[in-house]
């Protein structure tokens, strides 16, 4: 790479306001031919609102973007991919009831249909063409729900380099966490994929792995409170580095809070016996305590994920006993699981745990409107009292409690869904990937909130993105294999199981 040469794109004293909020400031950066640019910075730090504007989906309010050195305006998404920027979206955005190939040139079905109809060989063969750029050896005709995640997100990548046909220039790609739900070896597939393609694109990557935006980046910016306060080559910096100019603070070694991990109560507040549902898990018995984190370990598949949405109530359990407080249960919706106490954090939270289109405080008490009703309507007064409440008790930054949740960072997100459990006074929660897609920061807060919860007699069930927060987390850890229980691990303070311990009972 030519230090030298024209940046393929660059930002000039970029600014942009929204209501109360001053997402970016005084925003310089650039983006040289055949590089690839991390974007690093906790949740809130106007990572995705500069993301949105090279997306053409935001304009503005300061500065300037320039494309091959020429000042140019994006009015909207589909002008940014007019000029080669295309976006690989964290939440993907392919149609899953149409095919690969449709996928791949939706809205440019122009380019294939003569006399009103589209050739769909010629549709078929194109996008054959842009799969080979991404090695992704499918069918173009295949239904794209037939496709599991990880060839979705190749999909993504090869939809992006359609833009190959139509620009003039350099192409750039924009990586929005395209790796919050792959394993390693996808991961390790789409790096090669992303250096290889390197000729053809830029790239800016973001991602809260501070792992891997330094083993994928040429270059790594870092932003805070909507400026970019570090620019660094990522030869030769680490993750420690980098949390620190992030947060502004060292990486702890007190990561996970292990000095307030407490002993969980004797009282047993939910138990599984022989617990299994066809196709999913089988023989599955473990017990859970007052106060106490039970991690549940395993890969994809392992049926981990499926045991703790049959104790959310979303798979009913076909085999063995559920018991809750002594009682025991079958639940046949989550709307049951709520009303014996358990609450369910989402790996999915803005489609599973959030309306984000209601405002903070309808979030909040989403759970619990019985409570605030005064002769038999919501009483807004109240409502309001026990949002405020909540905003402080769990620091959520927020403009304030009518801002509706779509505007508010990952971190933020997860705390407004932990408060409406524990304003609907839940005694179970079940983490489903608690941390996934939060930077170091808001994660250290969300631990912090775990341990407080649990001193207070809270139960935990916690499934994780990383073995080395399930085992920094919890108080005792289950693995899990092909659906069964395949080890069970204690991990109290100063003697928790290493990874390798557990590694070789769940592969």
């Amino acid at each position: 790479m030519n230090g030298a040469a024209l940046p393929v794109l660059a930002l000039r004293h970029v600014g942009k306001r929204f209501p109360g909020v001053q997402a970016l400031r005084d925003v310089t950066m650039e983006l040289r031919p055949g590089e690839v640019v991390g974007l690093v910075g906790e949740n809130g730090a106007g990572k995705s609102t500069l993301m949105r504007i090279l997306a053409g989906v935001y304009q503005p309010d300061d500065g300037e973007i320039l494309l091959s050195g020429r000042p140019i305006r994006l009015a909207g998404a589909a002008d940014a991919m007019r000029h080669g920027i295309g976006m690989v979206f964290q939440e993907q955005s392919l149609l899953l009831n149409l095919s690969v190939g449709e996928n791949i040139y939706l809205g440019n079905e122009a380019a294939f249909t003569r006399y009103g109809r589209i050739e769909w060989h010629a549709l078929y063969a194109a996008a054959a063409r842009q799969l080979a750029k991404v090695e992704v050896g499918v069918d173009a005709r295949t239904r794209t729900a037939d496709l599991d995640f990880a060839t979705r997100q190749m999909v993504e990548l090869a939809k992006a380099l359609t833009l190959e046909e139509a620009a003039s220039g350099h192409l750039v790609i924009l990586l929005d966490e395209p790796t919050s739900v792959l394993e390693q070896t996808e991961i390790n597939i789409l790096f090669a994929r992303v250096r290889a393609l390197k000729s053809r694109a830029a790239f800016i990557f973001v991602s809260h792995r501070l792992d891997e935006v330094l083993a994928l980046s040429d270059r790594v910016y870092v932003m805070k409170d909507g400026a970019v306060v570090a620019e660094l080559p990522a030869a030769g910096a680490d993750v420690r580095h980098l949390h620190s100019l992030m947060v502004g603070r060292d990486l702890r070694a007190e990561y996970y809070r292990e000095s307030l991990q407490r002993p969980p109560r004797t009282d047993v507040v939910l138990a599984a016996e022989s617990l299994g549902r066809a196709g999913a898990y089988r023989d599955v018995s473990f017990a859970l305590h007052a106060g106490e984190v039970l991690g549940i370990a395993g890969v994809i598949g392992s049926g981990r994920e499926e045991v703790t949405r049959t104790i959310a109530g979303f798979l009913p359990h076909d085999a063995g006993r559920l018991t809750v407080f002594g009682q025991e249960r079958r639940f046949s919706s989550p709307a049951e699981a709520v009303d014996c106490g358990i609450g369910y954090l989402p790996r999915e939270r803005r489609t599973e745990g959030l309306v984000l289109f209601l405002s903070v405080a309808a979030n909040i008490t989403l759970a619990s409107l019985g409570r605030l009703r005064r002769h038999f309507l919501l009483d807004p007064a109240a409502e309001a009292r026990v949002a405020r409440d909540w905003v402080a008790r769990l620091g959520v930054r927020t403009p304030g409690i009518d801002a509706i949740c779509l505007n508010l960072s990952g971190g933020n997100q997860q705390k407004v869904v932990l408060a409406k459990w524990l304003n609907a006074r839940a005694k179970i929660l079940i983490l489903d990937h608690p941390t996934r897609g939060l930077d170091v920061g808001a994660k250290e807060e969300v631990y912090e909130l775990i341990r407080s919860v649990t001193g207070e007699g809270i139960a935990v069930l916690l499934t994780s993105d990383t073995m080395e927060e399930t085992i920094g987390l919890s108080h005792r850890i289950i693995v899990m294999r092909d659906g069964v229980v395949t080890h069970r691990a204690d991990a109290p303070p100063g003697g928790k199981p290493t990874q390798l311990d557990l590694i070789e009972h769940m592969v």
